[in-house]
């Protein structure tokens, strides 16, 4: 939990505050972007929450955070309602599942709810007020993972659920060597009618991404949306495995049509079909400058 003796001075006064074991993750920084920000590579309150909506998202953010570094300065009287609220709407059964974990260095997870078994995209912190919720909503069918930095508490998930996990050979470690499914090869995997699995090697050697009804892609660490840049762009200063097999990796993935990026780090973005295509032009152009 946060102490306020480590309050950061950054910090507007008032209810909510960061402390200085912050890692810099960003989630609370996208989560609510009104009254988090980022200074001296950490983050701090800039604007105390000025009405529910916004005190509800700062609140979400605070339970999200994989360093517990966010916290309030009298004890919050509504908690429950806020562990009730997560995971949170994203789009047409999908939703964010909060409860970052540290191990993944704060990486967004996701669940998608399905008829056919619901799917966990990468591994969230395991939460007991998270797993009433997804128990609640169905439970977990499969847990797909992106790659082997974003794993975190897969083990609790698939021992509590009896999900069959997901990962490419390439990313099992001693781990995730019991993993259920280890996908093979370069060639895209149909899971299910709605589900597609789409090598792209380059920040990993095995890392895929998954495409849900052609309109959700979910990104890992592949591709995400820069605020900076103003344009979608791959990680060129955490590219672990080859910046050549990801620009290469990109171009496949520009050929694929869908409306949302939903990355595990990195800002979501939504346009769509033929902004979405611009965009995906846009971050191979800058693949090759940089």
């Amino acid at each position: 939990m946060a102490h306020l003796a480590q309050r950061r001075p950054e910090n507007v006064s008032g209810e909510f505050y960061v402390d200085s074991t912050c890692i810099d993750c960003d989630t609370c920084r996208w989560m609510a972007p009104e009254v988090f920000f980022e200074v001296d590579e950490q983050s701090a309150v800039h604007h105390q929450p000025a009405n529910e909506t916004e005190r509800l998202r700062a609140m979400q953010a605070l339970l999200a955070c994989p360093t517990a570094s966010i916290g309030t300065v009298e004890k919050p009287i509504d908690i429950h309602q806020v562990q009730a609220s997560i995971p949170i709407p994203v789009t047409d059964a999908v939703y964010h599942c909060g409860y970052h974990a540290e191990s993944s260095f704060g990486a967004a997870s996701y669940l998608i709810v399905r008829p056919e078994g619901n799917v966990l995209v990468d591994s969230p912190r395991f939460a007991p007020p998270l797993v009433k919720r997804l128990e609640a909503l169905g439970g977990v069918r499969y847990l797909y993972l992106t790659h082997r930095d974003d794993v975190a508490d897969h083990a609790k998930f698939q021992a509590h659920f009896g999900c069959d996990r997901i990962l490419h050979q390439d990313e099992i470690n001693r781990d995730t060597q019991s993993v259920e499914i280890q996908l093979t090869g370069t060639e895209p995997y149909s899971l299910a009618e709605d589900l597609l699995i789409i090598p792209v090697p380059g920040h990993t050697k095995g890392h895929t991404v998954l495409l849900y009804k052609n309109t959700v892609l979910f990104t890992g660490d592949h591709l995400a949306w820069s605020s900076e840049l103003n344009h979608l762009y791959a990680f060129r200063g955490a590219c672990w495995y080859s910046w050549s097999e990801l620009k290469q990796s990109m171009a496949k993935l520009a050929n694929y049509s869908f409306e949302w990026v939903l990355p595990g780090h990195g800002r979501r973005f939504y346009g769509d079909r033929t902004t979405m295509q611009q965009q995906m032009q846009l971050c191979l152009s800058w693949m090759e400058t940089v």
